[in-house]
């Protein structure tokens, strides 16, 4: 037998609406009444029927989540932050991962209007501001990372990357280091620009201007690739900044098999703070990014947006900080 909500409600002893929000988890109950709400939703085998909800409130209890490599080991906290703050509030989520294909966005912006999402928090460079235009014109919510401004249903979180690099640049210059060289991200990705011309700035202050600068993918061979180039520059660097531990990784990988040692000869300084840093040999210094605080602060910026009467956006601030490891020490003679 199929039961209803009603149904739970008349055996609990309490009204629909109270089962709702003991469900939906969206006011207080007392955990008297939510235990007996619980118990006789057990005892019936009773599933909410989302259909009958959006239906009845004009509302999905979908929020989407659009990244662009979901084998990237950035996104698995962002993902994290993001469902249990969805979930706490009884909502779910639509994860969606663009893999850097312009087609592929565009289904996806269609497949985000067509669910009738809540709000999207995208957290990837790599989708335009046409797509922007398509969810807000579909009165969608968004929320962007180190892309634009704030707006009518248009939010932006900043991660601030120029304490972190200060905190790095001012880490190797103690421990003697005078050549830097660097390997930044994507040249097309806007958070890689803004990270790589920081280093640069900031190792320039510092009377390093940094040779080579290159650009990678965020991958270990892209990494390891870049490593041999800058080994044959002629002047070898003492410390290397990477524009992801990704990179990072690769980059130690080749130094190794050239025959390079980590960090006698040369140091290694990362970005993000992966799983993975401490697992590397030796353990890498890297700038940690707090990716549970985006996903966490990406469905908040969403949900208050939804809340207020002119949907207006709202700006955002989460900083970095260095985390030394054993990838960094005093600069060798090499």
């Amino acid at each position: 037998m199929v039961y209803t909500m009603r149904d739970v409600a008349q055996r609990a002893g309490v009204s629909p609406t109270t089962v709702s929000r003991v469900l939906n988890n969206t006011h207080y109950i007392s955990e008297e009444t939510k235990a007996r709400v619980l118990q006789v939703v057990q005892e019936l085998n009773y599933f909410k029927n989302v259909h009958a909800r959006r239906l009845a409130t004009g509302k999905s209890d979908l929020f989407g989540l659009v990244i662009s490599d979901i084998a990237n080991p950035f996104f698995p906290e962002v993902i994290r932050g993001f469902q249990t703050a969805a979930w706490d509030r009884g909502f779910d989520t639509l994860l969606l991962n663009t893999e850097y294909s312009d087609e592929r966005t565009r289904s996806i912006v269609r497949k985000l209007v067509e669910s009738d999402v809540r709000g999207v928090a995208i957290m990837t460079s790599s989708i335009d501001d046409t797509a922007t235009h398509e969810l807000t014109s579909a009165g969608i919510g968004v929320v962007f990372s180190n892309l634009c401004s704030a707006d009518k249903l248009v939010s932006n979180i900043t991660v601030d990357y120029s304490g972190g690099i200060s905190q790095a640049i001012e880490h190797v210059t103690q421990l003697g280091h005078r050549r830097a060289a660097v390997i930044g991200g994507p040249r097309a990705n806007r958070t890689a620009a803004t990270i790589t011309e920081g280093l640069i700035a900031g190792l320039t202050r510092r009377g390093m201007k940094p040779f080579p600068v290159m650009n990678s993918d965020y991958r270990v061979d892209a990494g390891a690739s870049a490593v041999k180039e800058i080994l044959h520059a002629p002047k070898t660097p003492t410390v290397i900044f990477c524009g992801s531990d990704l990179i990072a990784m690769g980059a130690m990988s080749a130094l190794e098999e050239a025959g390079v040692k980590i960090p006698e000869d040369i140091s290694i300084v990362g970005i993000d703070n992966i799983s993975f840093a401490t697992l590397a040999r030796p353990p890498l210094t890297t700038i940690n990014v707090p990716r549970e605080g985006i996903g966490t602060t990406a469905f908040q910026a969403l949900e208050r947006m939804s809340q207020l009467k002119r949907h207006r956006g709202a700006e955002y601030k989460l900083n970095t900080e260095l985390v030394v490891r054993k990838s960094t020490a005093a600069a060798g003679r090499r």
